[in-house]
């Protein structure tokens, strides 16, 4: 027998439908009961009965008690069978006047895909040895008023995959397993820093004064105070406090907000981990970036190679080391030595390119926009890219041997900045005028530019220890291991326009 969802309707006629039985189930006690206590696992009796014989299973009389959602129906006479979809996966249902009742067989009839139904029963196998559940009692307990996509097709709009992100997860395996992945890269982070003796601390998300990047905040106000507050743009001036304070192992894996664009690799909201440690350098952190990774790569994949977009990326194998100008000089040969140090030759060149870049910049802010724009979207292995300039680089620490570059390092896979970590620094009259050269900047126009922090002044005069610190984009490495080219596939609710 044909079922009759199998046909076409229009959406607010189905809706309408639905309403219609919610109406009369209203009228005949509480349709939303919550008496129903779920005590196994889809993907767990799978796993304890899937390669049982179907004899051995019927003698075992394996009595299951399970919910979930209706993903499919077929109603064939006085026997019916249905797919239950839980958190772990899905298993068939068997219901049939004999066993379940002819009264609560005639019910479940009347129930729709998407419902949200419990069952009790005993496992067994089908002639065609598909593990199931012979049902004994099946309860209504959520009616879904509105029908899921076409089963056929599924949900395959992106733009509503992003909006509708519980319907997207009903619907796609693929879209749940990212996420179950993404929960299991936060927890490998987590284990593998504290294995190295780190403390987890949370810092404020509401700032008074906006620091630690060069990125626009958001801003809101807060009414009791009556004073300006902004939403946080990274947490690094807090964490390099707490390491004035003694805590010289510190982490937060938190969220981060910047107003500015959304593209494939950026949304106004995403998270950061980010991390410090007393008495190592930049180096040191690299070492650990490669460790970290190749752990993460192991634990949640079971290998330290992955495929990204069709090309291969081993994390076992040492990362790459360049300046930005040898990584220019590398992939653009057409560049020569003393034209990537010429602010007249690179002007000229940016002017021809319509590049933006700022009027004031030096040689190294000039250089660091001619590698963005020709170099950066190349670097697709694992690349380090060291020693940036000391005007584009407000709180690391400059090179003892050259003090017009600083030791700072920016880590780069499949084209796009994954980590930014360096020495700290931590001379406060330094910080203080990089600060200062900040503020000129942003009274020139630069609306990126940060704001002079006197209270973190104030902490690096108690005085910071020699420290390293890093932050990685979770997004961003998420999307490497789940193959997702777009940041909103790896974040479960991203920022839309809204809906017309």
């Amino acid at each position: 027998m044909a079922d009759p969802q199998d046909q076409p309707q229009d959406e607010n006629q189905i809706i309408a439908e639905r309403r219609a039985k919610l109406k009369t189930l209203r009228e005949n006690g509480n349709p939303f009961p919550n008496d129903f206590q779920r005590e196994h696992l889809a993907e767990v009796l799978h796993e304890q009965y899937e390669d049982l014989p179907k004899e051995e299973l019927e003698a075992k009389n394996v009595a299951v008690v399970v919910a979930g959602r209706m993903m499919l129906k077929r109603l064939m006479g006085k026997a019916s069978f249905a797919t239950l979809q839980d958190m772990s996966g899905r298993l068939q249902i068997y219901i049939t006047d004999d066993h379940t009742g002819a009264a609560a067989h005639e019910a479940f009839k009347h129930f729709d895909l998407g419902d949200i139904i419990g069952v009790r029963g005993t496992m067994f196998k089908t002639n065609k040895g598909e593990l199931s559940v012979r049902a004994t009692e099946i309860k209504l307990l959520t009616k879904a008023l509105r029908p899921l996509p076409d089963k056929w097709h599924g949900l395959t709009d992106q733009e509503v995959k992003y909006r509708q992100r519980y319907v997207d997860l009903m619907m796609n395996e693929e879209t749940r397993l990212t996420f179950v992945r993404r929960s299991k890269i936060m927890q490998a982070f987590r284990s593998f820093l504290m294995g190295e003796n780190f403390l987890e601390v949370e810092t404020p998300m509401m700032h008074p004064i906006p620091g630690g990047a060069a990125a626009r905040p958001f801003e809101t106000h807060h009414n009791a105070l009556d004073m300006q507050l902004f939403l946080r743009i990274a947490p690094e001036l807090y964490l390099k406090r707490l390491v004035v304070g003694g805590f010289e192992k510190v982490f937060e894996i938190n969220r981060n907000f910047r107003n500015e664009g959304i593209s494939p690799r950026h949304n106004p909201e995403f998270t950061m981990l980010e991390f410090y440690v007393a008495y190592r350098d930049y180096h040191y952190l690299m070492a650990l970036t490669e460790q970290m990774f190749s752990y993460i790569c192991q634990e949640v994949l079971g290998t330290t190679t992955i495929s990204y977009q069709g090309r291969i990326i081993d994390f076992a194998k040492p990362f790459a080391r360049m300046s930005m100008v040898q990584a220019v000089l590398h992939y653009h040969p057409e560049f020569t030595l003393a034209q990537v140090n010429d602010p007249k030759f690179l002007i000229n060149y940016f002017e021809q390119h319509k590049f933006e870049y700022r009027k004031g910049d030096g040689i190294g802010g000039l250089q660091t926009t001619l590698f963005e724009e020709t170099t950066e979207h190349l670097l697709f292995d694992p690349t380090f890219i060291v020693d940036y300039p000391a005007e584009t680089s407000p709180l690391a620490r400059r090179s003892d041997k050259h003090p017009e570059i600083t030791e700072r390092f920016e880590l780069f896979i499949a084209g796009r900045e994954l980590a930014n970590g360096f020495s700290e620094l931590n001379d406060a009259e330094d910080q203080a005028e990089r600060f200062m050269q900040q503020v000129r900047q942003k009274e020139a126009g630069d609306k990126e530019a940060m704001h002079y922090d006197a209270d973190y002044i104030r902490a690096l005069e108690y005085g910071l220890p020699p420290t390293a610190g890093e932050g990685i984009g979770i997004d961003r490495f998420v999307m490497l291991l789940t193959d997702s080219a777009n940041i909103r596939d790896v974040i479960l609710f991203p920022h839309m326009r809204p809906e017309s």
